[in-house]
């Protein structure tokens, strides 16, 4: 017997141990039951934390601000709610990107720089919440297609898709210290015709 993989085919997995035409032998199928009723058990208690995250996002302001950042939803801006420091303990959203994680390690030396991958220091919740987004937001641009003249376009048009999704999640994280330090909502840039 082969199910998919992830929550929504949790159902179907039920449905063929349930199935009293599916040809499981009694004993697996008892042995079935009680993984499927441990799976419908997280599955319900996802959900209902789900919905918990979701109602805090409403009812918080700053979330509610964070969240009209693109590929920042309610998990993510709850979670930097949380877990980042007050805006004002960076000078300004480089910092704050270096803090999460985000930044190039420099290899640098005599005045020639040298950059080389994300150096993966600092709040790695929040960096791995970060790059989720932006790869959300990088699958979407990739379907649909971006604005002429957009950042991320002329990004997609000449770096692989790895580098753009980690650049696209330190744009984000500069973004998100930038609304918490001023107090503001985002505005999407204006790309000039």
């Amino acid at each position: 017997m082969v199910v998919a993989k992830g929550p929504s085919h949790v159902a179907k997995l039920i449905a063929h141990v349930e199935d009293p035409a599916a040809d499981l032998p009694e004993a697996a199928r008892t042995v079935l039951r009680a993984l499927t009723a441990s799976l419908q058990f997280l599955s319900e208690r996802i959900d209902l934390l789900d919905r918990e995250v979701a109602r805090r996002a409403r009812e918080d302001k700053e979330v509610r601000r964070l969240t009209t950042i693109p590929g920042v939803g309610p998990v993510i801006a709850t979670a930097l709610a949380a877990l980042a420091p007050p805006a004002d303990a960076f000078r300004r959203g480089r910092d704050f990107a270096a803090w999460v994680g985000l930044t190039p390690s420099q290899h640098s030396s005599g005045g020639k720089q040298k950059l080389g991958a994300t150096s993966k220091m600092g709040e790695r919740t929040l960096r791995r919440l970060l790059i989720i987004g932006a790869s959300s937001v990088v699958q979407k641009a990739i379907k649909h297609g971006t604005r002429s003249g957009s950042w991320l376009g002329r990004m997609l048009a000449r770096k692989p898709r790895m580098l753009v999704i980690v650049a696209l999640a330190n744009k984000m994280a500069r973004t998100v210290w930038a609304l918490q330090a001023t107090g503001e909502i985002y505005r999407a840039p204006v790309v000039a015709a």
